[in-house]
């Protein structure tokens, strides 16, 4: 089946204080050890970055192979995948939603979610298990077995998630959409080192682990 990804990196990086999709990661960019990956595990790439960044994103990424076009996104997270969604060609059968500030997604785990859909799932979220306790903000415990942390790449059929976003709607990840849609969602495992980078502690992190020889099965 044909297989596209989109990584989106409109982020304004507020949090970081910088653009971390530019940071050093193992003498790599942020962004670029996301694509690569990405392209590794596709047929196309779409990278969707803000408005200002596209310029910089293409410079950034040349010489990688599979990066087919660089687009600009919109003022939210469901907006620039509809950017990138635009650029994906209607071929294509599998569609991957990646985060750029995720650069340590391996890929096993593609193709853990790549499988998943081609077996017929609607939707695919790798999943982590929580390990801190938690509490409900109206008081008392919640049972942390009933609860996972979610991940990307998340991948759907692509009728699906087109049909998903048709509404423009918004939420915090794709498979939301879908599920909001009347879709099913299924879970895979996900990669602990999988980390997303937020704040500049979070870089460090990743560079131990790229450094460390990190294994995720």
């Amino acid at each position: 089946m044909s297989v596209w990804t989109v990584v989106v990196a409109a982020g304004d990086g507020r949090r970081f204080g910088s653009d971390k999709q530019s940071a050093d990661l193992g003498g790599v960019s942020v962004l670029g050890r996301s694509v690569a990956t990405a392209s590794a595990a596709s047929d196309g790439v779409v990278v969707v970055v803000g408005e200002s960044r596209v310029d910089g994103a293409r410079m950034l990424l040349a010489g990688l192979d599979g990066v087919v076009e660089v687009v600009s996104g919109g003022a939210t997270r469901s907006a620039s995948v509809r950017a990138g969604l635009a650029a994906v060609p209607g071929a294509a059968e599998v569609v991957l939603v990646h985060d750029g500030a995720r650069p340590l997604a391996t890929g096993a785990l593609y193709g853990r979610v790549v499988a998943a859909v081609e077996k017929g799932a609607d939707a695919v979220v790798p999943v982590v298990a929580v390990s801190d306790s938690l509490r409900s903000t109206s008081g008392g415990p919640v049972d942390r077995e009933a609860i996972v942390a979610v991940q990307t790449p998340q991948g759907f059929a692509a009728g699906v998630i087109r049909a998903a976003h048709a509404d423009r709607g918004d939420a915090t990840d794709d498979a939301t959409l879908v599920e909001a849609n009347g879709g099913t969602v299924v879970v895979v495992k996900g990669e602990t080192d999988n980390v997303k980078i937020t704040r500049p502690v979070d870089l460090e992190v990743a560079r131990c682990l790229s450094a460390g020889g990190r294994e995720d099965a």
